[in-house]
C-alpha cells in the first residue's frame, strides 16, 4: 500500500493575548512535513501525521513541532491543522483550519486562520500564508508517494527450495548501560549440490573491556517455519529473539521505530534478480530483555539496535557493511562488495548506501549509488582493516564515511557458501565511525556531521 507524503512552508503574523494592549504584532513561520498511509484524494477524508519546526520572532523556535492534519476538501470542505510546540518553556497547540470555498479557492486554499492555547485556554490568534511565488514549485516537487511496508512481512523465509541459496536473519544492537555491542546471526544454507538444507548461526558479544566471545548453534535440519528462522531451541520471529548457543542466552522483545530500509534496491529484493540483495525490516529498532554470557547478564532497557535480512546465491568475493543508529532518527546502511560473477570481479566495490535523515532517505533511489546517474552520483569504497572508507556524491549532496575496527574489538569467523567453498567475515559491534555529509551551495559546505565512538556495527569479510 503506497502513502502521501510532502512539505509545506506557511508564513503569517500572531497576536498574543497579553500583547493585545501594546499591539505587538509577531511573525510567526511553520516549516511542516506531513505523512500520510494512504494516498491523498479531495474527494475523501485524508489523516495525515505533522513534524516540523514553528518559529515565532523573539518567541518560540522549536524544531520538533508534531501534530495532525486532517485533509478533506470536498467532503467536509477543510483542511485541518493541530500542531503542539514548545516556546519558553510552555506547551501549546495551534489549532487551524482552511475553510475551502468555491468562490474564492486560491484564498481559501491558501490562507490559514487559527488559534493558539494553552491547556485548552485562548493565549493569541493569528493568520498564516502559503506563499504562492515562492513556495508552489518546492510544494509540488516534495510528493512523495512511499510504500507503507511492515516489517514483519519481510521475516517470513524467500528459500523457494532452489539449490545453492543462503537466507540470514541478523540482528545487531549496543546495550547503553555496558556500552557492550550485541550479534544475532541465523542463516539457512541450501547447499549448490542438492543435499538438505541445514539452519545454523551465531551468537557474540562486544564488551568496551574485555575479550570478544561467541558461541555457535547448529547445523540442524532446516525445518520450514512460516514466519521466520526457528531452528535448535533459536527463533527469530517478528517482535521476539530467544534462543541457547553454548554459554548464550537471550530472550529480546524487539520494537521497530520506523519503516523497513531497502539497501539494494527494492525490486531486487522481491524478485531476486541480483546474486544477493539486503534490507532492514526493522532499520531503527530498541530492544527489552536479558542477554546473558558466562557471568555477564545483561538487562536490556530500550537498547538501540536494527534487524536485517539477506538473501541469495551466498557470499561476495569481498565485502564491508556498516549500520550507524546516528541519533535523533537517523541511521546510515552501507553495503560495498565485489561480486563472484566472471567479468564484475575485476570491478571496484559497487557500494550501496542508504541515509535515513530527518525522515528522508538519500540518495532518492538505491541503485544510484552502485551505477551513477549521467555521471553525477559516484561512490566509492576502499576496503581493509582495521580502516576503510566509502565517499560518495549525488548532484547536490556528498558523503564521507570513516569507520574503524580496532582489533581488539573484531572477531573473526569462518563458514561455508553453498557452493562448498569457505568465507571468513571479521565482525566488529562496537566500532568507531565517522560520517559527514555536505551539501552543494555554489560550493561544498559542511550540513551534518556525527561521530560514533563504539556503537557503529561493522564487517568486513572474503571468500
Amino acid at each position: 500500500m503506497r502513502g502521501t507524503a510532502f512539505t509545506e512552508t506557511m508564513l503569517g503574523t500572531v497576536l498574543l493575548d497579553g500583547e493585545q494592549h501594546t499591539k505587538q504584532v509577531r511573525r510567526i513561520r511553520l516549516d511542516l512535513r506531513a505523512e500520510a498511509d494512504r494516498i491523498l484524494l479531495p474527494h475523501r477524508t485524508t489523516e495525515a501525521r505533522l513534524s516540523g519546526r514553528v518559529r515565532i520572532t523573539g518567541w518560540a523556535d522549536d524544531p520538533c513541532a508534531e501534530g495532525e492534519l486532517e485533509v478533506s476538501p470536498l467532503a467536509r470542505r477543510r483542511i485541518r491543522y493541530r500542531l503542539t510546540f514548545t516556546a519558553n518553556g510552555r506547551v501549546l497547540t495551534l489549532d487551524g483550519w482552511k475553510s475551502v470555498t468555491p468562490r474564492n479557492p486560491v484564498t481559501s486554499m491558501t490562507v490559514l486562520p487559527f488559534t493558539l492555547y494553552e491547556d485548552a485556554a485562548r493565549v493569541g490568534e493569528g493568520a498564516l500564508r502559503f506563499p504562492l511565488a515562492t513556495g508552489l514549485a518546492p510544494f509540488l516537487l516534495s510528493f512523495r508517494f512511499p510504500r507503507r511496508d511492515t516489517g514483519a512481512e519481510h521475516l517470513a523465509p524467500r528459500w523457494n527450495g532452489a539449490p545453492g541459496r543462503t537466507e540470514v536473519w541478523y540482528t545487531t544492537l549496543t546495550d547503553p548501560q555496558s556500552g557492550t555491542g550485541l550479534w544475532l546471526h541465523h542463516e539457512l544454507t541450501a547447499p549448490a549440490d542438492g543435499s538438505e538444507p541445514t539452519a545454523h548461526g551465531w551468537a557474540a558479544a562486544f564488551p568496551r573491556a574485555g575479550e570478544v566471545r561467541h558461541a555457535r548453534f547448529g547445523p540442524v535440519p532446516w525445518t520450514k517455519p512460516a514466519d521466520g528462522f526457528t531452528a535448535d531451541r533459536v527463533a527469530a520471529t517478528p517482535g521476539r529473539l530467544t534462543g541457547t548457543a553454548g554459554e548464550f542466552a537471550w530472550d529480546l522483545a524487539e520494537r521497530a521505530e520506523g519503516p523497513p530500509l531497502f539497501t539494494f534496491p527494492r525490486w531486487s529484493w522481491r524478485r531476486a534478480l541480483l546474486p544477493a540483495a539486503q534490507m532492514l525490516p526493522a532499520a531503527r529498532a530498541t530492544y527489552d530483555g536479558t542477554f546473558s554470557y558466562g557471568e555477564q547478564k545483561l538487562t536490556l532497557h530500550g537498547a538501540p539496535g536494527a534487524s536485517a535480512r539477506i538473501y541469495g546465491h551466498g557470499n561476495a568475493r569481498r565485502w564491508a557493511w556498516l549500520h550507524a543508529d546516528l541519533g535523533g532518527g537517523d541511521v546510515l546502511e552501507i553495503v560495498a562488495a565485489v561480486s563472484t560473477r566472471p567479468g564484475l570481479r575485476r570491478l571496484p566495490p559497487l557500494v550501496f548506501l542508504r541515509l535515513r535523515h530527518h525522515g528522508r532517505t538519500w540518495p532518492r533511489r538505491a541503485e544510484r549509488p552502485a551505477i551513477g546517474l549521467l555521471g553525477l552520483a559516484r561512490f566509492r569504497a576502499r576496503i581493509g582493516l582495521p580502516e576503510w572508507t566509502v565517499t560518495g556524491r549525488t548532484a547536490l549532496r556528498r558523503i564521507r564515511v570513516e569507520v574503524t575496527q580496532p582489533a581488539d574489538r573484531t572477531l573473526t569467523l569462518d563458514y561455508r557458501d553453498p557452493d562448498g567453498s569457505r568465507a571468513t567475515c571479521r565482525n566488529s559491534e562496537s566500532a568507531d565511525a565517522r560520517v559527514v555529509l555536505e551539501r552543494w551551495w555554489g560550493r561544498w559546505r559542511p550540513e551534518t556531521a556525527w561521530t560514533l565512538g563504539a556503537t557503529a556495527h561493522a564487517e568486513v569479510g572474503e571468500r
